[in-house]
């Protein structure tokens, strides 16, 4: 049976509301609530409200997958060929079955030709909405999934899940819980959360995703529908929470789905599965209140780790990857050799321990009823596995930070954060992003003690690991291994804790593939391999597709894909990028529907689509323009400044950028590459309204016509 609620669409909100307003205490009387009672009250009205109007229903699962394509008259042609099939094979004369092949060549036809306008239709009616779009695409493309095995039970996946986090515990000896000696109390503090206007929980709510869980008495977007007239609610519920230093029990919990890690993999082992953490949409709105002041402290006093890329505003994967790349190439061009170490952590998010977290937190000056906040945020959690139709029984959380929340990647990295005097006390330097660590060391080629310092490095980072209740796999941690000039060794192999770690040819970092020579080769190879894939896909539903969906599907799809960390790529020749550029061509063919060899400039200009070298150098340019204005990472703030001249000339005011002077010899192809070289090379050739525009929007307004014109004319 599938349980549904079939008059939710025709439901009004205006309707829900006033039954929720009937059901709820006065907002004065509601204000005089405790958190939990606030919240169990909130919640029961919007449940029962919510089941009143819009009741549950269950109907029989269907056995075969719906048709909605399918008309009477198809129907009765289908009826019809039946019959005409059932004659022939009573009578088994010729013209009978040469009568019942003709009806099968027209009922097929018709079905393809009525399957084509349905879907036609529903792409031409979701063109403007992506998230619909690709829905239907994907419906369109992959069958229904196979219903889950039943030898599985929401027990079995329950107990797996527990007992792996058993096991890596099991592996820490007992411990004080406060890792590390104390250190000096800070000068500033955050002793509480300032209450929230109304209007600040109002864009809170609304500028949240509305992703729904079996958690929420409600979908979230019709929450968020209705959040003005139940916000004088909202913003008692979430005030009290601040001011009272105490998370609401009900908000403590989490409905686990277990996700196949690949499809390839035996759906009937639960060691093939991952957990995925649901956590309600109010919950997440709590902590995105919580989150905004928790980041501004830190930021403002300068807290946060600068070499962590993971959840930061101006932050992302691309800009943490080019640091790495920029130090990689620095070191090369410099005749250095560099070893680049990707740490891997076991269900690093599970194991955080409570105790080191919130002593942490309490040497970064959070006390009072901030630090009381943060500690009822983390005690007292629940999880339940859901699969098929059984729910397991609640089980308790008494380590780790909620995988899937707001706050939790945050939290990480202050847990992480003494992580990086460790490595630096060695001598290497490192960048991570959210529980992405990498380690960087480059040294002479004849120095013969590299891979004992390295050992050493990570020797005492299993340590601090061990002691912070982290387990570092050293089965999965990569090392990537590039020598430099002259270097008499072109392998490398570091022991740690009698486990060996040999050096690859490639790895993969953040979603790229790097290689010992920074080539990009393997990336590129792999990213036009995947293009193709999905241009295939593409093009089998084309006939289905209008031009305006197919270009949202293709530059969701497959231009995203081009685009992704393609500012690695500046400074490579044309003819690394060529397999690039061809994936472009075809993508371009395949909106307007043309033949393989059709010209394809007047396709990009139509589009309005810039080349692949010229999108690799407008993603260099904005984030050379963040470089520029203080948005940026600190790191790429360091790779460039501006242009100064002894006496004061009209040129002094043209927001030009100082050249990163190039040897004459040796390096200079490698030093050429480096975005220290190539930002400042690129931004002094763009127009003044261009370098001295005020906004990003006002920059890329002005960038994109410009690269435009230099690479299509």
């Amino acid at each position: 049976m599938v349980l549904r609620r079939p008059n939710l669409r025709s439901l009004s909100p205006a309707t829900l509301s006033s039954s929720i307003l009937s059901s709820l205490p006065s907002a004065q009387t509601f204000s005089n609530l405790s958190p939990d009672s606030a919240s169990s009250t909130l919640l029961s009205s919007l449940s029962a409200s919510f089941d009143f109007l819009c009741p549950l229903s269950s109907r029989p699962a269907r056995s075969s997958p719906p048709a909605p394509w399918l008309d009477n008259s198809l129907r009765a042609h289908r009826t019809g060929l039946r019959a005409a099939e059932r004659k022939w094979r009573k009578t088994r004369l010729p013209a009978d079955l040469a009568s019942f092949h003709s009806l099968l060549s027209t009922l097929s036809s018709s079905v393809s030709a009525a399957k084509a306008t349905f879907y036609h239709s529903k792409f031409q009616a979701s063109a403007s909405n992506p998230r619909k779009l690709f829905a239907t695409f994907s419906s369109l493309l992959n069958p229904p999934p196979p219903p889950p095995p039943s030898s599985l039970s929401a027990d079995d996946f329950v107990n797996h899940f527990e007992k792996k986090v058993d096991d890596i515990r099991s592996s820490f000896a007992k411990s004080n819980d406060t890792a590390g000696p104390a250190h000096t109390a800070l000068p500033c503090a955050l002793t509480s959360f300032s209450p929230l206007s109304p209007d600040e929980i109002s864009r809170l709510v609304t500028a949240g995703r509305p992703t729904t869980c079996p958690l929420d008495p409600i979908p979230s977007s019709l929450l968020q529908t209705i959040s003005g007239d139940l916000l004088p609610y909202l913003t008692s519920l979430i005030n009290s929470s601040l001011t009272a230093g105490y998370v609401p029990s009900v908000f403590k919990r989490a409905r686990v789905a277990p996700l196949l890690k690949k499809p390839t993999l035996d759906p009937s082992h639960v060691n093939n599965y991952r957990p995925v953490s649901l956590l309600s949409f109010l919950s997440k709105t709590l902590e995105r209140a919580v989150l905004g002041q928790l980041s501004c402290y830190l930021s403002q006093n300068d807290l946060l780790d600068p070499n962590q890329s993971g959840f930061k505003t101006g932050h992302s994967t691309e800009t943490a990857l080019l640091c790495v790349t920029e130090a990689l190439r620095t070191a090369k061009a410099n005749s250095l050799s560099s070893a680049l170490i990707l740490l891997d952590l076991s269900a690093a998010f599970d194991t955080v321990n409570h105790q080191i977290l919130l002593s942490t937190l309490s040497e970064l000056g959070i006390s009072g009823a901030a630090h009381a906040w943060i500690a009822s945020y983390l005690t007292g959690r629940s999880y339940q596995v859901a699969w098929r139709e059984s729910v397991s029984a609640p089980r308790a959380l008494t380590t780790g930070v909620p995988q899937g929340s707001v706050l939790g990647p945050l939290l990480f990295s202050l847990y992480t954060k003494s992580l990086g005097s460790v490595i630096s006390s060695h001598g290497l330097s490192y960048h991570c992003y959210a529980d992405d660590t990498q380690l960087i060391f480059s040294f002479p080629p004849s120095d013969n003690q590299a891979a004992n310092r390295i050992s050493a490095c990570l020797a005492d980072i299993s340590v601090w690991m061990t002691d912070h209740h982290l387990k570092l796999n050293l089965g999965k941690t990569e090392l990537l291994f590039l020598p430099g000039k002259d270097c008499p060794f072109h392998d490398l192999t570091i022991t740690v804790d009698n486990s060996l770690v040999s050096s690859s040819q490639s790895a993969k970092n953040l979603g790229v593939i790097l290689d010992n020579t920074l080539s990009f080769s393997t990336n590129i190879k792999a990213v036009t391999r995947s293009c193709r894939f999905m241009l295939y896909n593409i093009r089998r539903v084309r006939p289905c597709l209008t031009q305006e969906a197919t270009q949202v599907l293709i530059q969701a799809l497959v231009i995203s894909r081009l685009d992704y960390c393609n500012s690695l790529l500046a400074g490579l020749p044309a003819c690394a990028i060529k397999p690039l550029q061809l994936i472009q061509n075809a993508a371009a063919r395949l909106v307007f529907n043309l033949p393989k060899f059709s010209h394809v400039t007047p396709l990009l200009r139509s589009l309005h689509w810039l080349p692949v070298e010229a999108r690799i150098r407008y993603k260099t340019m904005v984030l050379a323009y963040g470089a520029v204005r203080g948005t940026a990472p600190p790191y790429l703030q360091a790779l460039i400044r501006p242009y100064t001249q002894t006496r004061a000339l009209r040129s002094s005011t043209s927001g030009l950028l100082a050249p990163l002077p190039l040897r004459k010899h040796g390096s200079r192809s490698v030093q050429s590459k480096l975005f220290a070289a190539l930002a400042p090379q690129w931004w002094n050739k763009l127009p003044h309204d261009a370098r001295t525009a005020e906004s990003i929007t006002t920059f890329r307004r002005h960038l994109k016509p410009h690269l435009f014109k230099e690479y299509l004319g």
